[in-house]
């Protein structure tokens, strides 16, 4: 608030200037260049107040809307932030990046959000290894919770969903901050993958006050990663996915001759899986980015896997600064250290493939060693005009 009210004292200072200036430029002080120049820093006030007016607007209405749910705004003294992004985009490296940083608890994944999730492998006898269902759903198909809620003197006549949603968010909060006070740091945040097309817009409406950083990765790169997850987390290798034998066969070719698939034209892909893929991630992507840059605002941005390659320490200074931590040159150099390829692959240097590693390649555009003419035209297909809005392709020409 002090900031604006210095902003519009300069502003009407400026104004009252500009006002006192003679029609014929009798103010012989100033040059006609001055005044252009005044002029365009006015403008420029202008535009910063109308920006701050905005973001007090956007600040007010999310206090209403807290209040009108009853939501404690004490607990909004802890910094909470979540990072989302589509499987196999960089969630795990971000996660690890800011983990590294003295003032900053990040864990994953507490799946949190995505109220139609539901892990249908719970129900074939993988109850010790994966959640059910986001916590989300979990809280609002609890019958007998919704049922208390309906019934119970305090909430009779309610809005039942409020209070479940209301629910999540203080559910969340407390396992946070649970965590937290034991790590001796002061801001806390979840890796929160894309389980669903709402998980920002759910976000908003719960956890308006949190910071969101959604990473990004071509779609293509991210999909040859997911089917290497597929193949290292297969039920004949202790995980959760059920191969069919035409995935069996490729996986062996491929840990034989990696190049031989391509070769052949066949690929890593199993019929539809690729045109799926390319689907999803457009469909989830632009929904991320949509709803975060129009719902979130200025506690949304955005960072690229590519990016965070090529120039690791201005990026993850940018987050730092974007949480409210200490982006110190010292610190973000040892963070962007602490989870290099080198460390986490234990040794091997970013491109040597292992694939059979959670850290396979590390690198960015393998989908050109990898995609058969065929994938790249289903992808193109699927997905292509996202490919060029996100930068990842100028045009159709690839």
């Amino acid at each position: 608030m002090t900031r604006i009210r210095d902003l519009v004292g300069t502003l009407g200072s400026l104004v009252r200037r500009r006002e006192g200036l003679a029609p014929n430029g009798g103010n012989e002080g100033l040059t006609r260049q001055k005044i252009r120049e005044k002029n365009q820093r006015l403008k420029r006030l202008r535009q910063q107040l109308e920006e701050k007016d905005r973001e007090l607007e956007r600040l007010r209405a999310q206090r209403a809307r807290n209040a009108a749910r009853g939501v404690d705004s004490s607990l909004e003294r802890t910094p909470v932030f979540f990072v989302v992004g589509r499987a196999r985009s960089g969630t795990s490296w971000v996660m690890k990046i800011l983990d590294s940083h003295p003032e900053i608890l990040c864990r994953g994944e507490g799946r949190f959000f995505g109220r139609a999730f539901i892990q249908e492998d719970f129900k074939r006898g993988q109850q010790g290894k994966i959640q059910p269902s986001s916590l989300y759903r979990a809280l609002h198909e609890a019958e007998y919770l919704e049922a208390w809620v309906e019934r119970s003197v305090w909430t009779r006549g309610d809005d039942v969903e409020v209070h479940l949603s209301n629910l999540t968010r203080l559910a969340t909060d407390y396992f946070l901050t649970q965590r937290l006070a034991g790590s001796g740091k002061k801001i806390v945040g979840d890796k929160t993958p894309l389980l669903t097309d709402t998980v920002l817009e759910e976000i908003s409406e719960i956890y308006p006050d949190a910071r969101v950083i959604n990473i990004i990765r071509d779609g293509r790169d991210s999909a040859i990663s997911l089917v290497h997850h597929r193949w290292n987390h297969a039920t004949d290798e202790g995980g959760i996915y059920e191969l069919r034998p035409e995935e069996l066969a490729r996986r062996r070719a491929y840990r034989e001759n990696p190049t031989k698939l391509v070769e052949t034209g066949d690929g890593i892909f199993p019929e539809g899986m690729l045109a799926n893929l390319a689907i999803s991630w457009k469909a989830r992507i632009r929904k991320s980015v949509q709803d975060g840059r129009t719902l979130l605002g200025a506690n949304y941005t955005e960072v690229k896997y590519e990016d965070l390659l090529l120039t690791p320490r201005e990026e993850v200074g940018r987050l730092l600064d974007f949480l409210g931590a200490d982006a110190s040159e010292t610190l973000v150099r040892e963070c962007v250290e602490a989870a290099s390829f080198e460390r986490l692959s234990g040794g091997r240097e970013r491109g040597d493939e292992e694939s059979s590693s959670f850290y396979r390649k590390g690198v960015a555009g393998d989908w050109r060693n990898v995609f058969t003419a065929e994938d790249r035209r289903v992808f193109k297909e699927a997905a292509g005009d996202l490919l060029i809005e996100l930068g990842y392709e100028e045009d159709d020409d690839w």
